[in-house]
This record gives structure tokens, C-alpha cells and sequence, in this order.
């Protein structure tokens, strides 16, 4: 593998997370309605923040040890469809399956990223 595809495959996986990030810390935005006082709304913003603070957590873990990358994001993607599909089951379906889709399409490819990266490493050790 030439080495300029090892660095856009060691890279792609950790940008990606970064944007996915940044893009789901914006749904944490809609708590700034104005019904509410200061510090309600910096504790419903601090609990909106939660996944955003998960998947940090995951990207630093990720960033050394891929494998563990591609397990959480997964697991994060599979979560997320569960909670989509059961607890969430009151919403529309077209508003389900969009939901799915650019929440866990990003968090699966990402997860797929990672592996190939890991893998990649692991063949490099054994050759």
C-alpha cells in the first residue's frame, strides 16, 4: 500500500469524526428558545451535549486503537437505531428512517473506516 493511501486511510476515519461531531453537537442549538432561564437552559444544553462528549471520548480511544473505534461507532450506530425505532416509535416513519439514515449512515461509515485502518496495521505487522 503506498504510503500516501496509508495516511488518507489513517486520516479519513478521524476527520470524519470530527465533522460528525461538530454536526451532531448542532442539535444541542434548539435549547436556546427563550423560554427559559439562564441556568435551565446551560443544564438542558450540558445534557444535550452528552452524546457529543460520548463520541469524543470515542474519537480520543479511536485515534490510538482503531479496532476499538469501529466497535464503539457500531455500537453507537446500533444504539441509536433502537432507540430510534422503540423509543421514538410515535414520530412519522419517514422521520424515523431519515433519522437513521444521517445519524447512522456517517456513524457506520466511519466505524467500517476505522477497521479497514486497524486491519491495514495488522497486515503491516505480519509482513
Amino acid at each position: 500500500m503506498a504510503n500516501s493511501s496509508k495516511r488518507l486511510l489513517f486520516w479519513t476515519p478521524r476527520i470524519l469524526s470530527i465533522l460528525f461531531i461538530a454536526f451532531v453537537s448542532l442539535f444541542a442549538l434548539d435549547v436556546f428558545d427563550g423560554k427559559h432561564s439562564f441556568w435551565q437552559t446551560m443544564l438542558a444544553f450540558a445534557i444535550h451535549q452528552i452524546p457529543v462528549f460520548m463520541m469524543i471520548a470515542i474519537l480520543i480511544l479511536a485515534w490510538r486503537w482503531e479496532w476499538i473505534g469501529a466497535v464503539l461507532y457500531s455500537a453507537l450506530g446500533l444504539l441509536h437505531i433502537v432507540w430510534a425505532l422503540f423509543i421514538q416509535s410515535h414520530m412519522p416513519s419517514q422521520v424515523i428512517l431519515f433519522s437513521i439514515l444521517i445519524i447512522d449512515g456517517p456513524a457506520f461509515l466511519i466505524a467500517c473506516l476505522f477497521l479497514a485502518n486497524w486491519r491495514k496495521r495488522q497486515q503491516a505487522r505480519f509482513e
